[in-house]
């Protein structure tokens, strides 16, 4: 795909198919990620279908309109944002004579374009080749016919083919094994954070919703944010210091979508990872948007496909219940998985009247926060919130470490709030268990994960 292009866009509206976006919305989105790869849209509109027909998804009036439409504004390229079968592709552009591109083909292209690490280029060649590999009849539709050798059915194109889809299999093998060396490699790195280290905030959300200006406000880094959407794709990590909190790591991972092609869910799974082992998972909504609700819906399905907050997803819709938070009747040892907390971003572009209603629910909700990443407003009571969040429910614990652990004790300083400390003693003296020489007794308030941090150590 060329940057400069001249596309049409062409939203199909299909009778009786559901959608969380309004088409108004979907081609908006639609046009957003065209221009994230530097096509030029020609013109873009909104096509109702009555029946998809398995052949071209359009009718044959409306495959002639676009025909039509694409030689009157010089447009090479035909973006569908829907999901396009191999077939309906290929007749497309048998019929309209250009290049047709589909919703996750485009997505495809936009996450080879941006892939900076080799871990991300990995996914997205994983991810290429798997969306690839039923198309490869595309590619070879001029030997089809032929026959030839031996054998009644075959013939050059069938051994062709074959052999690419043979290629592409061991291909993506390779690919699987290095992203599962990724996954081990990210697994050590978590086990250590667990072990020593501290806690870690991931931020998730629709993509262009401001986590990467949110991430750069709060850490005081300069990942790139443009209003673009997947501006940044690979994760980025900081420490930042938080309330109550010495380090925490704040994490920014890649934005979410509708309709998400399931090859990159799959190929990202490594990356995502990171979100399943975070303490407290900030959700960045842009609440000036006004499918913000909808773009909360696709977010929580992303996050239900790892694993996490299953529960919230129910006959009420995905929304009405928090990541965390317990349905009626639930099972009390349901494990929810991290803390959400709703940051409502891009509170500078709100109407006042909008504005005052937004403040009066997050004032009776103290996991909603309003922040203006951009301007910095709210930031402050966020990180508040953040801090009070991960050391809620700690505990005050009496414990013996040698004076000569410095490791220990230093870890304890710095992990938990320590409101005492005394010497006591030798324990070979006072007849207590344990190792001998002198011995340090702390007071220390700790959550229950740190609780559980610190004994780890120990063992």
């Amino acid at each position: 795909m060329t940057r400069g292009a001249r596309a049409l866009v062409v939203c199909p509206q299909i009778a009786g198919q559901r959608a969380d976006l309004s088409p108004e919305s979907r081609l908006e989105e639609a046009r957003g990620l065209a221009l994230a790869i530097g096509i030029v849209v020609a013109e873009a509109y909104v096509l109702p279908v009555r029946v998809a027909r398995p052949a071209t998804l359009f009718g044959a009036g409306q495959v002639e309109r676009i025909a039509t439409d694409c030689e009157l504004h010089g447009a090479e390229l035909v973006i569908v944002d829907g999901a396009l079968s191999a077939i309906q592709q290929r007749n497309l552009e048998e019929k309209l004579k250009r290049k047709v591109i589909d919703r996750t083909g485009l997505i495809l292209e936009i996450f080879g374009e941006r892939a900076a690490t080799a871990e991300g280029r990995l996914q997205v060649e994983l991810a290429h080749l798997d969306y690839q590999q039923g198309r490869l009849v595309r590619s070879w539709t001029h030997l089809e016919r032929q026959r030839g050798g031996f054998g009644f059915l075959g013939g050059p194109g069938e051994t062709q083919i074959e052999a690419d889809r043979r290629m592409i299999r061991e291909r993506m093998g390779r690919l699987r094994r290095e992203l599962e060396q990724v996954r081990r490699t990210r697994a050590l790195h978590r086990k250590r954070r667990g072990r020593a280290p501290w806690p870690v905030v991931a931020l998730v959300g629709y993509t262009n919703a401001g986590k990467s200006t949110l991430f750069n406000r709060m850490t005081g880094a300069d990942v790139i944010a443009e209003d673009l959407l997947f501006a940044t794709l690979d994760p980025t990590m900081r420490a930042i210091t938080l309330p109550g909190v010495e380090k925490a790591i704040l994490s920014d991972t890649v934005g979410f979508i509708s309709d998400l092609p399931t090859q990159l869910v799959a190929a990202f799974r490594a990356t995502l990872e990171e979100v399943t082992s975070a303490d407290i998972i900030l959700h960045v909504r842009d609440i000036a948007n006004p499918d913000s609700q909808a773009q909360k819906k696709q977010v929580l399905e992303v996050l239900g496909e790892l694993g996490i907050g299953e529960l919230g997803i129910g006959e009420q819709g995905i929304g009405e219940l928090g990541i965390g938070q317990t349905a009626e009747g639930a099972d009390s040892e349901f494990e929810a998985g991290p803390k959400i907390i709703e940051v409502w971003n891009k509170l500078d572009l709100l109407a006042p009247e909008r504005r005052a209603e937004l403040e009066e629910i997050a004032a009776s909700d103290p996991d909603i926060l309003l922040v203006s990443a951009i301007g910095g407003e709210g930031i402050e009571a966020l990180r508040e919130g953040v801090g009070a969040a991960l050391t809620k429910g700690a505990v005050l614990h009496h414990i013996l470490v040698p004076a000569a652990d410095g490791a220990r004790i230093a870890w304890l300083h710095a992990h938990g709030e320590v409101v005492g400390e005394v010497d006591a003693g030798d324990v070979r003296d006072s007849g207590d268990e344990g190792e001998g020489g002198p011995m340090r007794k702390l007071d220390v308030m700790l959550t229950p994960k740190e609780w559980g941090r610190f004994e780890s150590l120990e063992d």
